[in-house]
């Protein structure tokens, strides 16, 4: 067996991949929206804006999420850089699952949900064609990562 199948997934320092988040959060706003997000094509994820409501104020909230397409929806993984704890926008999408994303296309409301069984299995296949080390990250987390699901629902125009 050879090393590179024995040796973790190595990733960049916590504070790289916070910095570089926030830097495309930046890049974003100061681009008013023009340069951050792109379309998922079959063999890439895009790139996409979610914004929820807090569970705890009630305000919106943003972040920007890499995303697969499936039919209409939108797949991702709550997996916060990989880190232990669940990303703030997972836990405000189980407590309210209404939300809006922002795609390269345009506005759309949908509807998060967790995927589950043979959905799931199919969902972390498709991601693990886009990233072979995808077992090897989840596995730094101490739980299962959630792949999530996006619905559009029949209000797709947004607000």
């Amino acid at each position: 067996m050879s090393n590179e199948l024995t040796r973790p997934a190595r990733l960049p320092p916590r504070w790289v991949v916070r910095l570089a988040w926030k830097a495309h959060r930046a890049i974003y706003r100061v681009t008013r929206g023009h340069v951050g997000l792109w379309s998922s094509k079959p063999n890439r994820w895009g790139a996409a804006r979610l914004t929820t409501i807090g569970r705890r104020s009630g305000e919106e909230r943003s972040v920007i999420l890499g995303y697969v397409r499936d039919g209409p929806n939108l797949v991702t993984l709550a997996m916060n850089g990989w880190a232990e704890s669940e990303p703030a926008w997972w836990l405000n999408l189980r407590a309210n699952p209404e939300a809006t994303v922002e795609l390269a296309s345009g506005r759309q409301r949908v509807r998060g949900r967790a995927a589950s069984g043979e959905e799931r299995d199919r969902l972390w296949a498709q991601w693990q064609e886009l990233d072979t080390n995808l077992d090897a990250y989840a596995a730094r987390r101490p739980g299962e990562t959630a792949v999530v699901i996006l619905e559009p629902t029949s209000d797709s125009a947004g607000n």
